[in-house]
């Protein structure tokens, strides 16, 4: 890390005898096409304007052109155009003016202007007048979304690994007894056990911790997490079932802010260095402890114990009343003071015989993850491929009562997933409670059917099955809303910015994908495109060109062979969006590389609801990772009015690529490809001479500049 020495003045006799130096650091969402046109638009500008500029590239493949600290040292700003979290620390001392990469790509000059008098980066990440507060900003929206998004990413893998663990020890080594699904202690099934369930205790601690991290970097880290545990710890404040992953979001986002308030109070030189490491952890966590403890605890605490009484009044109502309720609850929080309310309640009744209201509450326990798990199969254009896995996880996590399962989905997507999962486990329950289904075991799900925990076996799938299918259609339909709600607000504001996915609804960042622009991810998942071609697998044209040969074009193959003259169009017929994709992709059928057109049509289109591949300058870039192709295989068109693509600039795409390569395609060449591609396509004269070329073969002409 380079010394946090005084930043070079940018204009005195310094400057007089050498050269300015700058650096820039680029990256986007999915580090593909926008991080590369960003690093190089930087630096044709500084290199017009007789400015030494380096800059790294944060791509797909990793990180490239890497600043060393020997760059970094001799530099006299910073320009960080992402759409990412990029660690700043290496650059204490220095000019840094973080942007997000749209601005790198559209206005590179204003950049290198304006980081002359941009704020110093200090050792404690702060910066007066930081890139939150510059002109353009109305950032605040993303940076909330983006640090959901970041701590529910995290998160992921603890709840996948822990909860699979816990099912597969719980199928292969428990039974069940009076006090549940019990695993002999001492048995191997029983430390496979303990090893999932430390990955669930450590789930909401890391929800909570990265979200902190998101929003006020390393310093807010720790007081996240032991905030998050605290928060999932109910003894802490006298309550029998903690605040769950609600409360971790709660204590991510408090925690988050409370440093970077903590970060503006002015200390002495000399405490300044101790600042990030003890002092602002120090005093956020006890903060952040205390009041969690005190003052919100008390209000869980008080709000298990009423909810405890008031369903005991509620045991001599309706069957399918208090069914319904208890399954409202225990879908809410999954593991929540509301959740744990119900499940406690049901639990407590076998004892004096009444089997039937745990019945209810085993009949809606599955349904929140089975329900997400089954969303992202019957819609998988919603979700990115990372829900995706997660949803198939969910599902087996549902099969045996782990209701955590479906936490990563509505921490993401909060509105849309939590009065889903209400919905159908209300309809569960209400169901299991018609039909009095008992269950003798606290536990819930189809395993404890399997295990003959449960009478009235038949009716409790039915339940089951009932409310995981609305579960499932009702988050399909509120997903789908809000990302074209999202996606009309972001086209009526004329900006790139989009509302919130999981990773999936809408715009910008991932998800919500809300309205789903890469350079402003959101929540892309959650965008709807117009709908996929319908079944039937290949076209008349993918036929054809399944037996066509690929030799013999009679002209240059290019990038690396992947695009031939047979996969070149000069006049594209579709006026439209999803039409051109489709065209492409029947174009990218004739090299006989396609097996599927209709799923490289639809993987293409999920890609765009992750972010808009139209990258300006008249150019889009649709790129799809599919087993629908057997090679890699690279297609272009050119478009005379040009075709709506949802470009930052406003521009119609006139220049469109697209690349499809197998899931199982061998290292990064595609990407590579595709940054080589996107940097040449900055240079303004090879795209007047690809629009001039008057057919394919003058067309193979040009790109063969590309290599």
């Amino acid at each position: 890390m380079t010394s946090p020495a005084g930043p070079p003045a940018m204009g005195g006799r310094d400057d007089e005898r050498r050269p300015l130096r700058l650096l820039a650091v680029t990256a986007c969402p999915t580090g593909i096409a926008h991080t590369y046109m960003a690093a190089e638009k930087l630096a044709q500008a500084a290199a017009d304007r007789g400015i030494e500029m380096k800059v790294e590239t944060q791509g797909s493949i990793g990180a490239e052109n890497v600043l060393d600290d020997n760059d970094v040292s001799h530099a006299d700003g910073v320009i960080v155009a992402a759409d990412k979290d990029v660690d700043l620390s290496r650059f204490v001392g220095k000019r840094v003016l973080k942007v997000g990469v749209a601005e790198g790509i559209h206005h590179p000059e204003q950049l290198i202007e304006r980081v002359r008098s941009a704020p110093v980066h200090g050792a404690d990440g702060t910066a007066s007048g930081s890139a939150a507060d510059a002109p353009g900003g109305g950032k605040e929206r993303g940076t909330v979304y983006k640090a959901l998004m970041n701590g529910v990413s995290y998160m992921i893998p603890f709840v996948v690994v822990g909860g699979l663990l816990i099912a597969v020890s719980l199928a292969l080594g428990g039974h069940a007894t009076a006090k549940g699904y019990v695993i002999p202690e001492g048995t191997f099934w029983a430390h496979v056990n303990a090893v999932g369930g430390i990955g669930f205790q450590l789930m909401i601690p890391i929800l909570s911790g990265y979200i902190a991290y998101a929003i006020a970097d390393r310093p807010a880290l720790v007081p996240g997490m032991i905030g998050g545990w605290i928060a999932n710890t109910g003894a802490l404040y006298d309550s029998e079932a903690g605040a769950g992953f609600i409360g971790a979001i709660v204590t991510g986002f408090l925690a988050g802010y409370l440093v970077l308030w903590i970060k503006k109070v002015r200390v002495p030189k000399f405490v300044q260095p101790i600042m990030p490491i003890i002092v602002i952890p120090i005093v956020a966590t006890t903060a952040l402890g205390l009041f969690f403890i005190y003052v919100v605890g008390k209000p869980i605490s008080w709000v298990f114990e009423h909810l405890t009484n008031w369903l005991g009044g509620m045991t001599g109502t309706s069957a399918v009343l208090l069914g319904a309720v208890l399954g409202l609850m225990i879908a809410f929080d999954m593991g929540g003071p509301v959740n744990k309310t119900a499940f406690l309640f049901g639990a407590g009744l076998i004892a004096s015989g009444n089997q039937t209201v745990m019945g209810m509450c085993a009949a809606a326990i599955p349904v929140m993850p089975l329900g997400q798990g089954l969303a992202t199969l019957i819609r998988r254009r919603l979700y990115t491929e990372q829900e995706r896995e997660t949803g198939l996880a969910a599902l087996f996590m549902g099969c045996f009562g782990i209701s955590e399962g479906a936490i990563p989905f509505a921490a993401a997507r909060p509105a849309q997933v939590i009065p889903a999962n209400m919905l159908g486990g209300a309809v569960a329950g209400a169901v299991a409670g018609l039909a009095g289904v008992k269950d003798a075991v606290p536990h819930g799900g189809p395993v404890v059917a399997v295990l003959g925990a449960v009478s009235g076996v038949p009716m409790f799938f039915v339940a089951v099955a009932v409310g995981t299918v609305v579960t499932a259609l009702t988050t399909v339909a509120l997903v789908d809303m809000s990302g074209r709600r999202g996606r009309a607000e972001a086209v009526g504001e004329g900006s790139g910015a989009a509302g919130p996915v999981l990773a999936g609804a809408g715009a910008g960042a991932v998800v919500p994908g809300p309205a789903g622009r890469e350079l402003s991810p959101v929540g892309a998942a959650a965008v709807k495109e117009t709908a996929v071609p319908g079944p039937g697998g290949r076209s008349a044209t993918a036929e054809a060109g399944a037996v066509e040969e690929t030799a013999g074009d009679g002209g240059p193959e290019v990038l690396s062979g992947h695009l031939t003259e047979r996969t070149v169009r000069v006049a594209l017929g579709a006026a439209e969006k999803e039409a051109a994709i489709r065209e492409m992709a029947e174009l990218l059928a004739r090299s006989g590389r396609v097996a599927d057109v209709a799923e490289l049509v639809a993987t293409a289109l999920r890609r765009e609801e992750q972010g808009s591949t139209g990258l300006g300058e008249e150019i889009a870039i649709p790129h799809a990772k599919t087993d629908a192709v057997t090679e890699p295989v690279v297609g272009f068109a050119r478009s005379a009015e040009g075709v709506e693509w949802g470009s930052l600039d406003g521009t119609k795409a006139r220049l469109i690529f697209m690349i499809a390569v197998p899931e199982a395609a061998a290292g990064d060449e595609h990407l590579r490809i595709l940054a080589l591609l996107s940097r040449k396509l900055m240079d303004a004269g090879f795209r007047e001479r690809l629009l001039a070329a008057p057919d394919e073969r003058a067309v193979l002409a040009v790109l063969a500049e590309v290599g």
